[in-house]
This record gives C-alpha cells, structure tokens and sequence, in this order.
C-alpha cells in the first residue's frame, strides 16, 4: 500500500497567503498610526511654541505700556504725542491693529524710539534717537512704539523705525482682542470689557486670545489665551 504524499495543498497555501497578508497590513497600519501620532504631535508643539512666544512677548509688553520712567508724564519735558496713548487699538476691516508705547526691557537689539532722562525727583526730558549721556543723577529709561497687526493669516510687528511690517507668526485662524474698561479715569477696578474703547484712557487691562493653525492639518487649531494688566495705568 502506498503511502500518501506529504506537503501543502493550494488551499492551505492561499490560507498561509492570506494569513500573511493580513499580518503585514496590521503592521503597516500601527506604523501608520504611530507616524501620523508623531507628525501631529510634532505640529502641535511647533504651535505651543509659536504660541508661547507670541503670547509671552505681547504680554511683558503690555505691562510695560505706558512706563515712562519715575515720574509721571505731566512731569516728563518734550513729551511726544504718543506718550498719551500708551494703548490703543485700530480695527480697519479685516485688520486689527495693536499699538503699545512701552518702556524697553532691553533686550530687542535695537535703538529705542524715546530716551527719557530722569533725575526720578522733579525733572524729567524725552529725547528721540539718540539721547545724551545720563548726566549726574540721572536715569536713562528707553522707550519704544511696537504696533502688532493681523492680517491676511499673519501677525505682524512694525515699528516707527520699522515701518515695513515683519511676519512674527504665520497661519493665524484669528486674533481678538478685549479691552477691561473702568468706569472713570481715576479708577483701578475693570467694570466692563470692550472689544472697541471709545475711550482708551480707561484701558486697565487686555485680553489676547489667538487662534493658530496647521497648514498641513496634522493638528487641531490651537487657541491660547491670557490677560495682562496695563499696570502704569493702574497707579
């Protein structure tokens, strides 16, 4: 009697084909999960760190708007017409625009707007470009207008000496801006808050919210937020 043969016939070899086939493809759909995981994560801290600066950078200099030195701006001799606006927004469109004239903190690389000598008791003198050496007593307190605006999915920043407005953060889905008002001039409470001031001289605070995106779509919109104090408004 003879024996049967021994091996694999075509329907246990297209079952091992099978079999085989199914186990790459769930490999290659981990790997695919795992690189798409990567990607969006990756997009994601891109935007934290867009985020981050952006946010961090805008608010220092809000609390700085309006910080002319140690006396007060009636006291401040050849004061520019900006000093009076320490804040102030312009909505034109679809452009929003945010000026600040804010004491600089030194590290922008770049020649302030404004020098104002103080002996920080009864005198006090604003230079534009380049003051004279601080004399005896005397404090140098740099000064500088930034206008931060939004448009066509871009924030920019320009400045007097800049006019030329530079890309900070592209892929912007929105910027919006809120306004804490008090209700009178010598007040430091915020009653309300405004989109539009019609009186910028009762700004006592300022609320960002930003809105960036992936151009790629790997990630969600990110929306970051804060508030920041005019805090040369709140003395």
């Amino acid at each position: 009697m003879r024996r049967s043969s021994a091996g694999f016939g075509l329907v246990e070899a297209l079952l091992a084909t099978l079999l085989g086939l199914l186990v790459v493809l769930a490999a290659v759909q981990v790997t695919l999960a795992a690189r798409s995981t990567a990607a969006s994560q990756h997009a994601s801290a891109l935007l934290q760190d867009d985020g981050r600066f952006v946010l961090g950078k805008m608010l220092q200099e809000i609390r700085l708007a309006g910080m002319f030195g140690c006396l007060s701006l009636p006291l401040i001799a050849q004061a520019p017409a900006d000093f009076s606006r320490p804040v102030s927004v312009l909505v034109n469109g679809a452009s929003t625009s945010l000026t600040l004239v804010t004491g600089d903190v030194g590290d922008q690389g770049s020649r302030p707007d404004w020098t104002v000598l103080s002996n920080c008791i009864d005198s006090a003198q604003a230079y534009s470009g380049v003051p004279p050496k601080p004399g005896t007593g005397q404090i140098a307190f740099p000064v500088r207008k930034l206008t931060y605006t939004f448009e066509s999915g871009q924030l920019k920043i320009s400045t007097p000496t800049t006019p030329a407005k530079a890309v900070l953060v592209d892929n912007v889905g929105a910027f919006e801006m809120s306004f804490g008002m008090a209700s009178r001039p010598g007040s430091s409470v915020v009653t309300r808050y405004d989109s539009h001031p019609s009186d910028e001289s009762l700004i006592r605070t300022v609320r960002v919210a930003l809105t960036l995106r992936d151009p790629a779509r790997r990630a969600r919109d990110q929306i970051y937020s804060a508030v920041a104090a005019v805090r040369n408004r709140l003395e």
